[in-house]
């Protein structure tokens, strides 16, 4: 593949020697993208060669680019704008370009190859008291395509997820369907196993408000009255029996958990998401537990008089963390030092990246600090994938009060607003019910993904889904149209006798629109490449939605199959199955769909 900034490098490191008698350092030799009110496709800044040149920026760039012109097959011409070099790439040059790549199904893709880094990503990571929530749709989608996105760029990725599936929010389900229950069930209920226990979570929370306030109606003040409400006392007593093993606990925890899970499968399959391996905290807080005991006996914790185990991190600008209560139980940071530790220990993983809102930045900084207090080396290989928060127009969501957006119900209502979307502009006429169904899902889905994924991951974002769905806008429904509309173009071609598979005529000049296009499908490599090294699928997001903007305006200005000229007509039908290739790409690390009919 042809890497034309480094082509250019050297063909302006030969200019300057030919000129001055003097060979540069590279890194003085900055070729850059032209921007988009210049003429050029890349640009090089000349002011660091003024020492070597002893002239204007002017004079120098102007010499260069005539010597660059000249010696230089690739470029066609070149503008001087003060200190800037703009060099215009020659036809024939986007032309071999694009030959060279335009039947490779995995360009913009490296291949791993042996040694290269194995990443670990954990996503998701549910609580078993309550279904998955517009929340987890963002982390679920992010920890998904980025972990696509690392892959494409070379690294072996195992993708996992903690599931949070015991403590006191899970005990405060088991304990309002035991005391209210009546022995329903997701079959009695016709309600999705996920769906009913969150029900009793919010029951909990109900219960509980009622007992305060009674309390508080006593004469007790609020915070006593929140630790000596008996539900609460209950709740943590029936902790405390789960953690001793009690079989009765034990049997009600594997039970609800087990709806839980049934509900989950469901939602995942449905997101389009899923996994290598799936820990459970129930499974690791124990390792957690050990090492932690492990770390008092050699004076990396101390306990204080009530007997809770702390780590002093104040000499590191930090605060003091709690790792183990009073009573012995556990807390989140306890089973994440039990659950990297195990991770490493089971895989040769050179980096753990945890896909977590930014509320916990404070508690990953900590987790990193610890583990490199008890020795591990591997600490600082752990990477935090810090994300804003996700809203809808109505405000912020809270699970214990019930007025949690459903991932589920979401999804529903995204695939009906496309259904509804899709009839009013007629285009599921003539199909069949199956094919119907079929593109209002990709249609609902591939809005509701690209929406969340098109914004920068560490910002808070409000997500709308009526805006999300649109033909015309910033969506993920305008870049599908525009591959479905490719793949009209080219099955026209083909029954027309056009072979989409030859290569174009080299001798054919470009147009403005053909050349920009082939410029933004070339930048595509290094759009996948910078999205890996931010952590920010949102980069591709909207590099993919710009090639859709270009290539419609492209569409809208030339003739492609109504074209005279067959070697124009061959290219342009060749130009847009390109353009569509690197559209799926990009659409597949998203996660989404790129349908061939809407």
């Amino acid at each position: 593949m042809i890497h034309l900034e480094k082509i250019l490098a050297q063909r302006a490191g030969e200019a300057i020697t030919a000129l001055y008698g003097v060979q540069v350092a590279e890194n003085l030799l900055q070729i850059q993208e032209t921007r988009k009110e210049f003429e050029g496709d890349f640009t090089m800044v000349v002011f660091p060669l003024l020492k070597t040149s002893k002239q204007s920026p002017e004079a120098t760039a102007t010499a260069i680019g005539e010597y660059m012109q000249a010696n230089s097959p690739e470029i066609s011409r070149f503008n001087v704008i003060k200190g800037f070099l703009n060099l215009v790439i020659a036809d024939a040059t986007w032309l071999d370009f694009m030959s060279g790549t335009a039947f490779d199904e995995e360009y913009g893709k490296k291949k791993p190859s042996d040694g290269v880094p194995m990443k670990m990503i954990e996503y998701s990571s549910p609580n078993t008291n309550k279904p998955l929530h517009l929340g987890h749709i963002r982390n679920n989608l992010l920890g998904y395509s980025l972990s696509k996105i690392l892959a494409a760029n070379g690294n072996c990725i195992l993708k996992v997820n903690l599931v949070n599936d015991r403590g006191i929010h899970i005990c405060k389900s088991m304990l309002a369907w035991k005391k209210w229950g009546n022995g329903e069930t997701p079959q009695s209920s016709g309600k999705k196993g996920d769906h009913l226990v969150g029900d009793y979570y919010v029951k909990f929370d109900i219960e509980y408000k009622k007992e305060i306030a009674q309390l508080e109606e006593q004469g007790t003040d609020k915070e006593e009255a929140a630790r000596k409400a008996p539900l609460i006392l209950e709740a943590q007593d029936m902790l405390r029996k789960w953690e001793a093993k009690d079989p009765e606990t034990v049997a009600l925890w594997e039970k609800m958990n087990g709806w839980v899970y049934d509900g989950f499968d469901i939602t995942y399959k449905r997101l389009g998401v899923d996994f290598d391996r799936v820990y459970y905290e129930s499974e690791t807080y124990l390792l957690g537990k050990e090492i932690v005991l492990e770390g008092l006996k050699k004076g990396v914790f101390y306990r204080k008089e009530d007997g809770s185990i702390w780590a002093d991190l104040t000499a590191d600008g930090l605060d003091e963390k709690l790792l183990l209560r009073s009573d012995g139980t556990s807390v989140y940071m306890t089973q994440d030092i039990g659950t990297a530790c195990q991770r490493f220990e089971e895989y040769n993983i050179d980096e753990l990246v945890y896909v977590v809102g930014n509320e916990q930045n404070y508690h990953f900084q900590v987790l990193s600090l610890i583990l490199g207090k008890l020795g591990y080396s591997w600490a600082k290989s752990l990477k935090h994938m810090s994300y804003g928060m996700v809203e809808l127009p109505e405000g912020k969501m809270k699970s214990r009060e019930g007025t949690v957006v459903d991932a589920d119900d979401l999804m529903d209502e995204m695939v009906e607003t496309s259904r509804e979307m899709s009839k009013e502009l007629g285009k599921l006429e003539g199909l069949s019910s199956e094919e119907a169904d079929k593109i209002v899902r990709t249609i609902g889905m591939g809005a509701l993904k690209y929406f969340i994924l098109k914004v920068d991951p560490k910002k808070n974002m409000l997500f709308d889904p009526k805006e999300s769905i649109d033909f015309n806008g910033n969506t993920g429904l305008f870049i599908q149209y525009t591959h479905a509309r490719i793949q009209s173009i080219l099955r026209k071609a083909t029954e027309n006798g056009i072979d989409i598979h030859a290569k174009a005529d080299m001798g054919i000049v470009l147009e403005n629109k053909e050349k920009a296009l082939i410029h933004a499908v070339y930048n595509f490599p290094g759009i996948v490449q910078s999205a890996a090294e931010t952590y920010s699928p949102a980069l591709i997001a909207n590099y993919v939605y710009e090639l859709a903007k270009e290539y419609n305006q492209f569409y809208h200005d030339y003739s492609i199959l109504g074209e005279k000229e067959t070697s124009v007509r061959l290219f342009r039908v060749l130009l847009s199955k390109y353009v569509a290739q690197v559209i799926r790409t990009a659409l597949d690390l998203l996660g989404i769909d790129a349908p061939d009919r809407m």
